[in-house]
């Protein structure tokens, strides 16, 4: 088993957070205040903080042809779970930064990815491998 890793991020608004980590990734809520809520993210803990004003983050490295944002995170997923969340997403009208594609097809690492932003202006990056063993290969 992973160990279950703890992430806290800024947002500006819990309602619209809920929203979306609840309704549309399909987390489940935990612990809550009017200043945080934990979330069941896939099995790890991702706490929502309120804040007034984002932090400012307008980088970006190419990859694979695509500019992607950093900072980002997010989650490998079986590839039913990530072809089920995108096409959730897309169904609930979120616009993705990336679009769901094969990064690296036919090299060593080839996955799934797509990229879209919470409605706060968090970058996530869910992806899938066929092969679990390339997660890490170089």
């Amino acid at each position: 088993m992973i160990a279950p890793f703890h992430l806290a991020i800024p947002v500006t608004d819990l309602v619209t957070t809920t929203e979306f980590y609840q309704k549309h990734v399909g987390c489940a809520m935990g612990r809550s205040s009017e200043q945080w809520i934990d979330w069941n993210f896939f099995g790890h803990q991702l706490v929502t903080h309120l804040v007034s004003d984002m932090p400012s983050a307008n980088n970006a490295n190419q990859v694979d042809s695509k500019s992607v944002p950093v900072p980002h995170f997010g989650l490998v997923l079986p590839k039913n779970q990530w072809e089920a969340l995108a096409k959730r997403l897309a169904e609930a009208g979120y616009t993705f930064h990336i679009e769901p594609y094969i990064r690296f097809k036919g090299e060593v690492g080839e996955q799934g990815t797509f990229f879209l932003y919470d409605p706060s202006g968090n970058a996530l990056e869910f992806k899938y491998f066929e092969d679990m063993s390339q997660l890490f290969a170089s």
